[in-house]
């Protein structure tokens, strides 16, 4: 006979490797869930290590480490059960086959072990490298409620909760990690409602939260009914917690409600908060340090950096040239005052002549200027910015965006120079709604820097399409050709002129080589540069 069962679902923040850290924040939740009269606790996938723990994996060490934090789990914690992720070794010493595992702890002991089933090895995935598939389902009856195990790539699949169903599941216990893309809530929800469909089970999905080098995970876990109704929604991108309560009879109730939707930029805007927020907090810097140049880019970095880590933290030093604009100057210190940031402003007109002067004898004497004379400027400018980082202990945050990165319009060892990038897989499109999306809740970008032609400001009169097409139609051919890999052919069949394509898709060909040696920066999209898209340097491929 079943009885009332109360339920706690944390969305947590977990930081990858610390093993002992993440156990005693395990503890110390689940004392409080105790309190609060709970019978089960549940913590995402691979809650212990954090994720993705990578190559920390393949140290006998650190799975030595694992095994001491489940055991210390067990003895601190035995009032309540407990659900969390961690990976399991298949036998008794480390060099044995590893899962990817949901541990159910009972009364100080480890009563049930679900080993996930569908390991998933595409896009910035990729567990095949570590893991040994599971094989068949774990049912729980707690409380006279039959509630099955899975794990993440799981429940996106039919066969593991249909194997839960047969073997008498009524409700799917879902740990996650799951990184944010966007449109990805969406996804998520129609695909677990499909799922209670197919299973006439209650699915609780709940996701980590939290920013890990280039991923960012949202939260956003949730709770969808067998009837396919959503019950319960958590908030995206902090940590919170879903308390469920799952009758007798079955049926579920919630004090947490649903939580609103926001809009897709908001959601981008918040993804890129977080993750420059865990970026630096989690590596121990003390600040981050922004190349202010009174262009969009810049403006929207130094918002996101002040929203991450607060104004505090936040130096922006404008680094003037013959060639800055007036307005430049203007906007700069308006965008650093209106976010009270510390500002100053450093002139790079002596270090580039000092560079003109040594180089013209050997080198420069009867050239004609060009890119070569650009490239020094932003050179003298990213040497400034991580002299200042060196002293200061601040991180420098590139500026770039996904467009300028996609071809090649950036200078190695100057604007790129920093160890994080948050606008990297940012569109020059996305990047000016962003603006304005962030201008909605305090104005801090002057509307001259959003309507002003771009320029890089590194020769007279310059202005970025000098030397590009339009970024709207640089950024709907990256889409088509970056991120759905779609033909020259079929991206020319959308209305675009084929040289256009074809000199596009060049430049993002030639510089393979800039992207690899570039700061990591958040991840929004579906196909990113760096962990999702892995091409070759050298290649003599040429998509026609």
């Amino acid at each position: 006979m079943a009885s009332d069962l109360k339920i706690a679902l944390i969305q947590e923040n977990f930081l990858v490797g610390d093993t002992y850290g993440n156990t005693e924040k395990i503890i110390l939740l689940a004392k409080q869930q105790e309190q609060k009269g709970m019978d089960l606790v549940v913590f995402p996938e691979l809650a212990i290590t954090g994720y993705p723990p990578e190559d920390l994996l393949l140290r006998p060490a650190f799975l030595r480490q694992i095994k001491e934090c489940i055991e210390k789990i067990c003895t601190a914690v035995t009032g309540i059960d407990i659900v969390l992720g961690a990976p399991r070794s298949g036998v008794g010493d480390e060099s044995a086959l590893l899962f990817n595992s949901a541990f159910w702890i009972r009364q100080g002991q480890v009563f049930a072990v679900y080993d996930k089933k569908e390991l998933p090895n595409y896009a910035v995935f990729d567990e095949k490298r570590y893991f040994t598939e599971g094989k068949g389902a774990t049912v729980v009856d707690f409380k006279g409620h039959k509630i099955a195990l899975l794990i993440c790539e799981d429940i996106w699949l039919p066969e593991p909760a249909s194997m839960a169903v047969a073997d008498g599941a009524q409700h799917l216990l879902v740990l996650n990690a799951s990184p944010f893309h966007r449109y990805k809530n969406q996804q998520r929800l129609a695909e677990l409602k499909k799922r209670a469909g197919e299973t006439d089970c209650n699915i609780f999905y709940l996701n980590m939260v939290g920013g890990q080098d280039e991923l960012v995970f949202d939260g956003a876990s949730f709770v969808v009914s067998s009837q396919q109704k959503l019950i319960a929604k958590a908030a995206s991108f902090q940590t919170t917690e879903i308390p469920l309560l799952l009758s007798a009879k079955g049926m579920l109730s919630t004090e947490s409600g649903i939580a609103p939707e926001q809009s897709d930029v908001a959601d981008v805007y918040q993804a890129l908060v977080l993750g420059v927020k865990d970026y630096v907090e989690k590596n121990g810097f003390k600040g981050v340090l922004i190349g202010l140049s009174g262009g969009v880019d810049s403006a929207l970095t130094l918002a996101i950096a002040a929203d991450a880590v607060g104004a505090e933290k936040v130096r922006a030093v404008m680094m003037p040239s013959r060639y800055t604009a007036d307005m430049s100057f203007e906007d700069a210190e308006s965008e650093a005052e209106a976010l009270g940031v510390q500002y100053q402003v450093i002139s790079i007109e002596q270090t580039f002549e000092a560079f003109l002067e040594t180089l013209h004898e050997p080198l420069l004497k009867g050239t004609q200027t060009d890119t070569t004379e650009e490239n020094i400027q932003a050179r003298c400018r990213g040497v400034m910015l991580m002299a200042i980082s060196n002293k200061t202990g601040f991180m420098v945050l590139t500026t770039g965006n996904k467009s300028e990165m996609a071809v090649g319009y950036a200078t190695l060892y100057g604007d790129m120079s920093g160890g994080f990038g948050p606008l990297k897989d940012i569109s020059k499109t996305l990047v000016y709604e962003l603006c304005r999306y962030r201008n909605t809740l305090s104005d801090v970008i002057p509307e001259r820097v959003l309507t002003r032609p771009p320029s890089a400001e590194l020769a007279p009169d310059q202005v970025d399409q000098d030397s590009l097409p339009p970024y709207d139609t640089i950024d709907a051919i990256l889409e088509m050709s970056v991120e759905q890999d779609m033909p020259v052919t079929d991206i020319v069949a959308a209305g675009y002129d084929l040289e256009t394509v074809e000199r596009i898709i060049g430049m993002v060909q030639r510089n393979e080589y800039k992207r690899r040696q570039a700061a990591p920066g958040v991840r929004i999209t579906r196909r990113a540069f760096g962990r999702d898209r892995r091409y070759p340097i050298t290649s003599g491929y040429r998509r026609k």
